[in-house]
């Protein structure tokens, strides 16, 4: 198992916020897949899966808000 984490997302930035999820718990992903968009008050952002496998639990819901190194999701290798 792994976690998709909120990466940097730029200098200053420190929460972001979901505003959607592109995958939900049981979606196959490739590691270029958006997972999830997050918003800030500078921008928006997707974030990839970052590897190949299943979604298996999702952390935060949209509208909640994230500190940066935080887990979004939890994510399965189908190797």
């Amino acid at each position: 198992m792994a976690e998709i984490v909120l990466p940097e997302l730029g200098e200053g930035i420190e929460k972001a916020k979901v505003a959607y999820w592109h995958c939900m718990p049981g979606a196959s992903v490739k590691a270029e897949d958006d997972a999830v968009e997050v918003a800030t008050d500078k921008a928006t952002f997707n974030i990839p899966a970052g590897m190949e496998g299943v979604i298996t639990k999702i952390f935060v819901d949209v509208g909640e808000e994230i500190a940066i190194g935080a887990p979004l999701a939890e994510i399965r290798s189908e190797e």
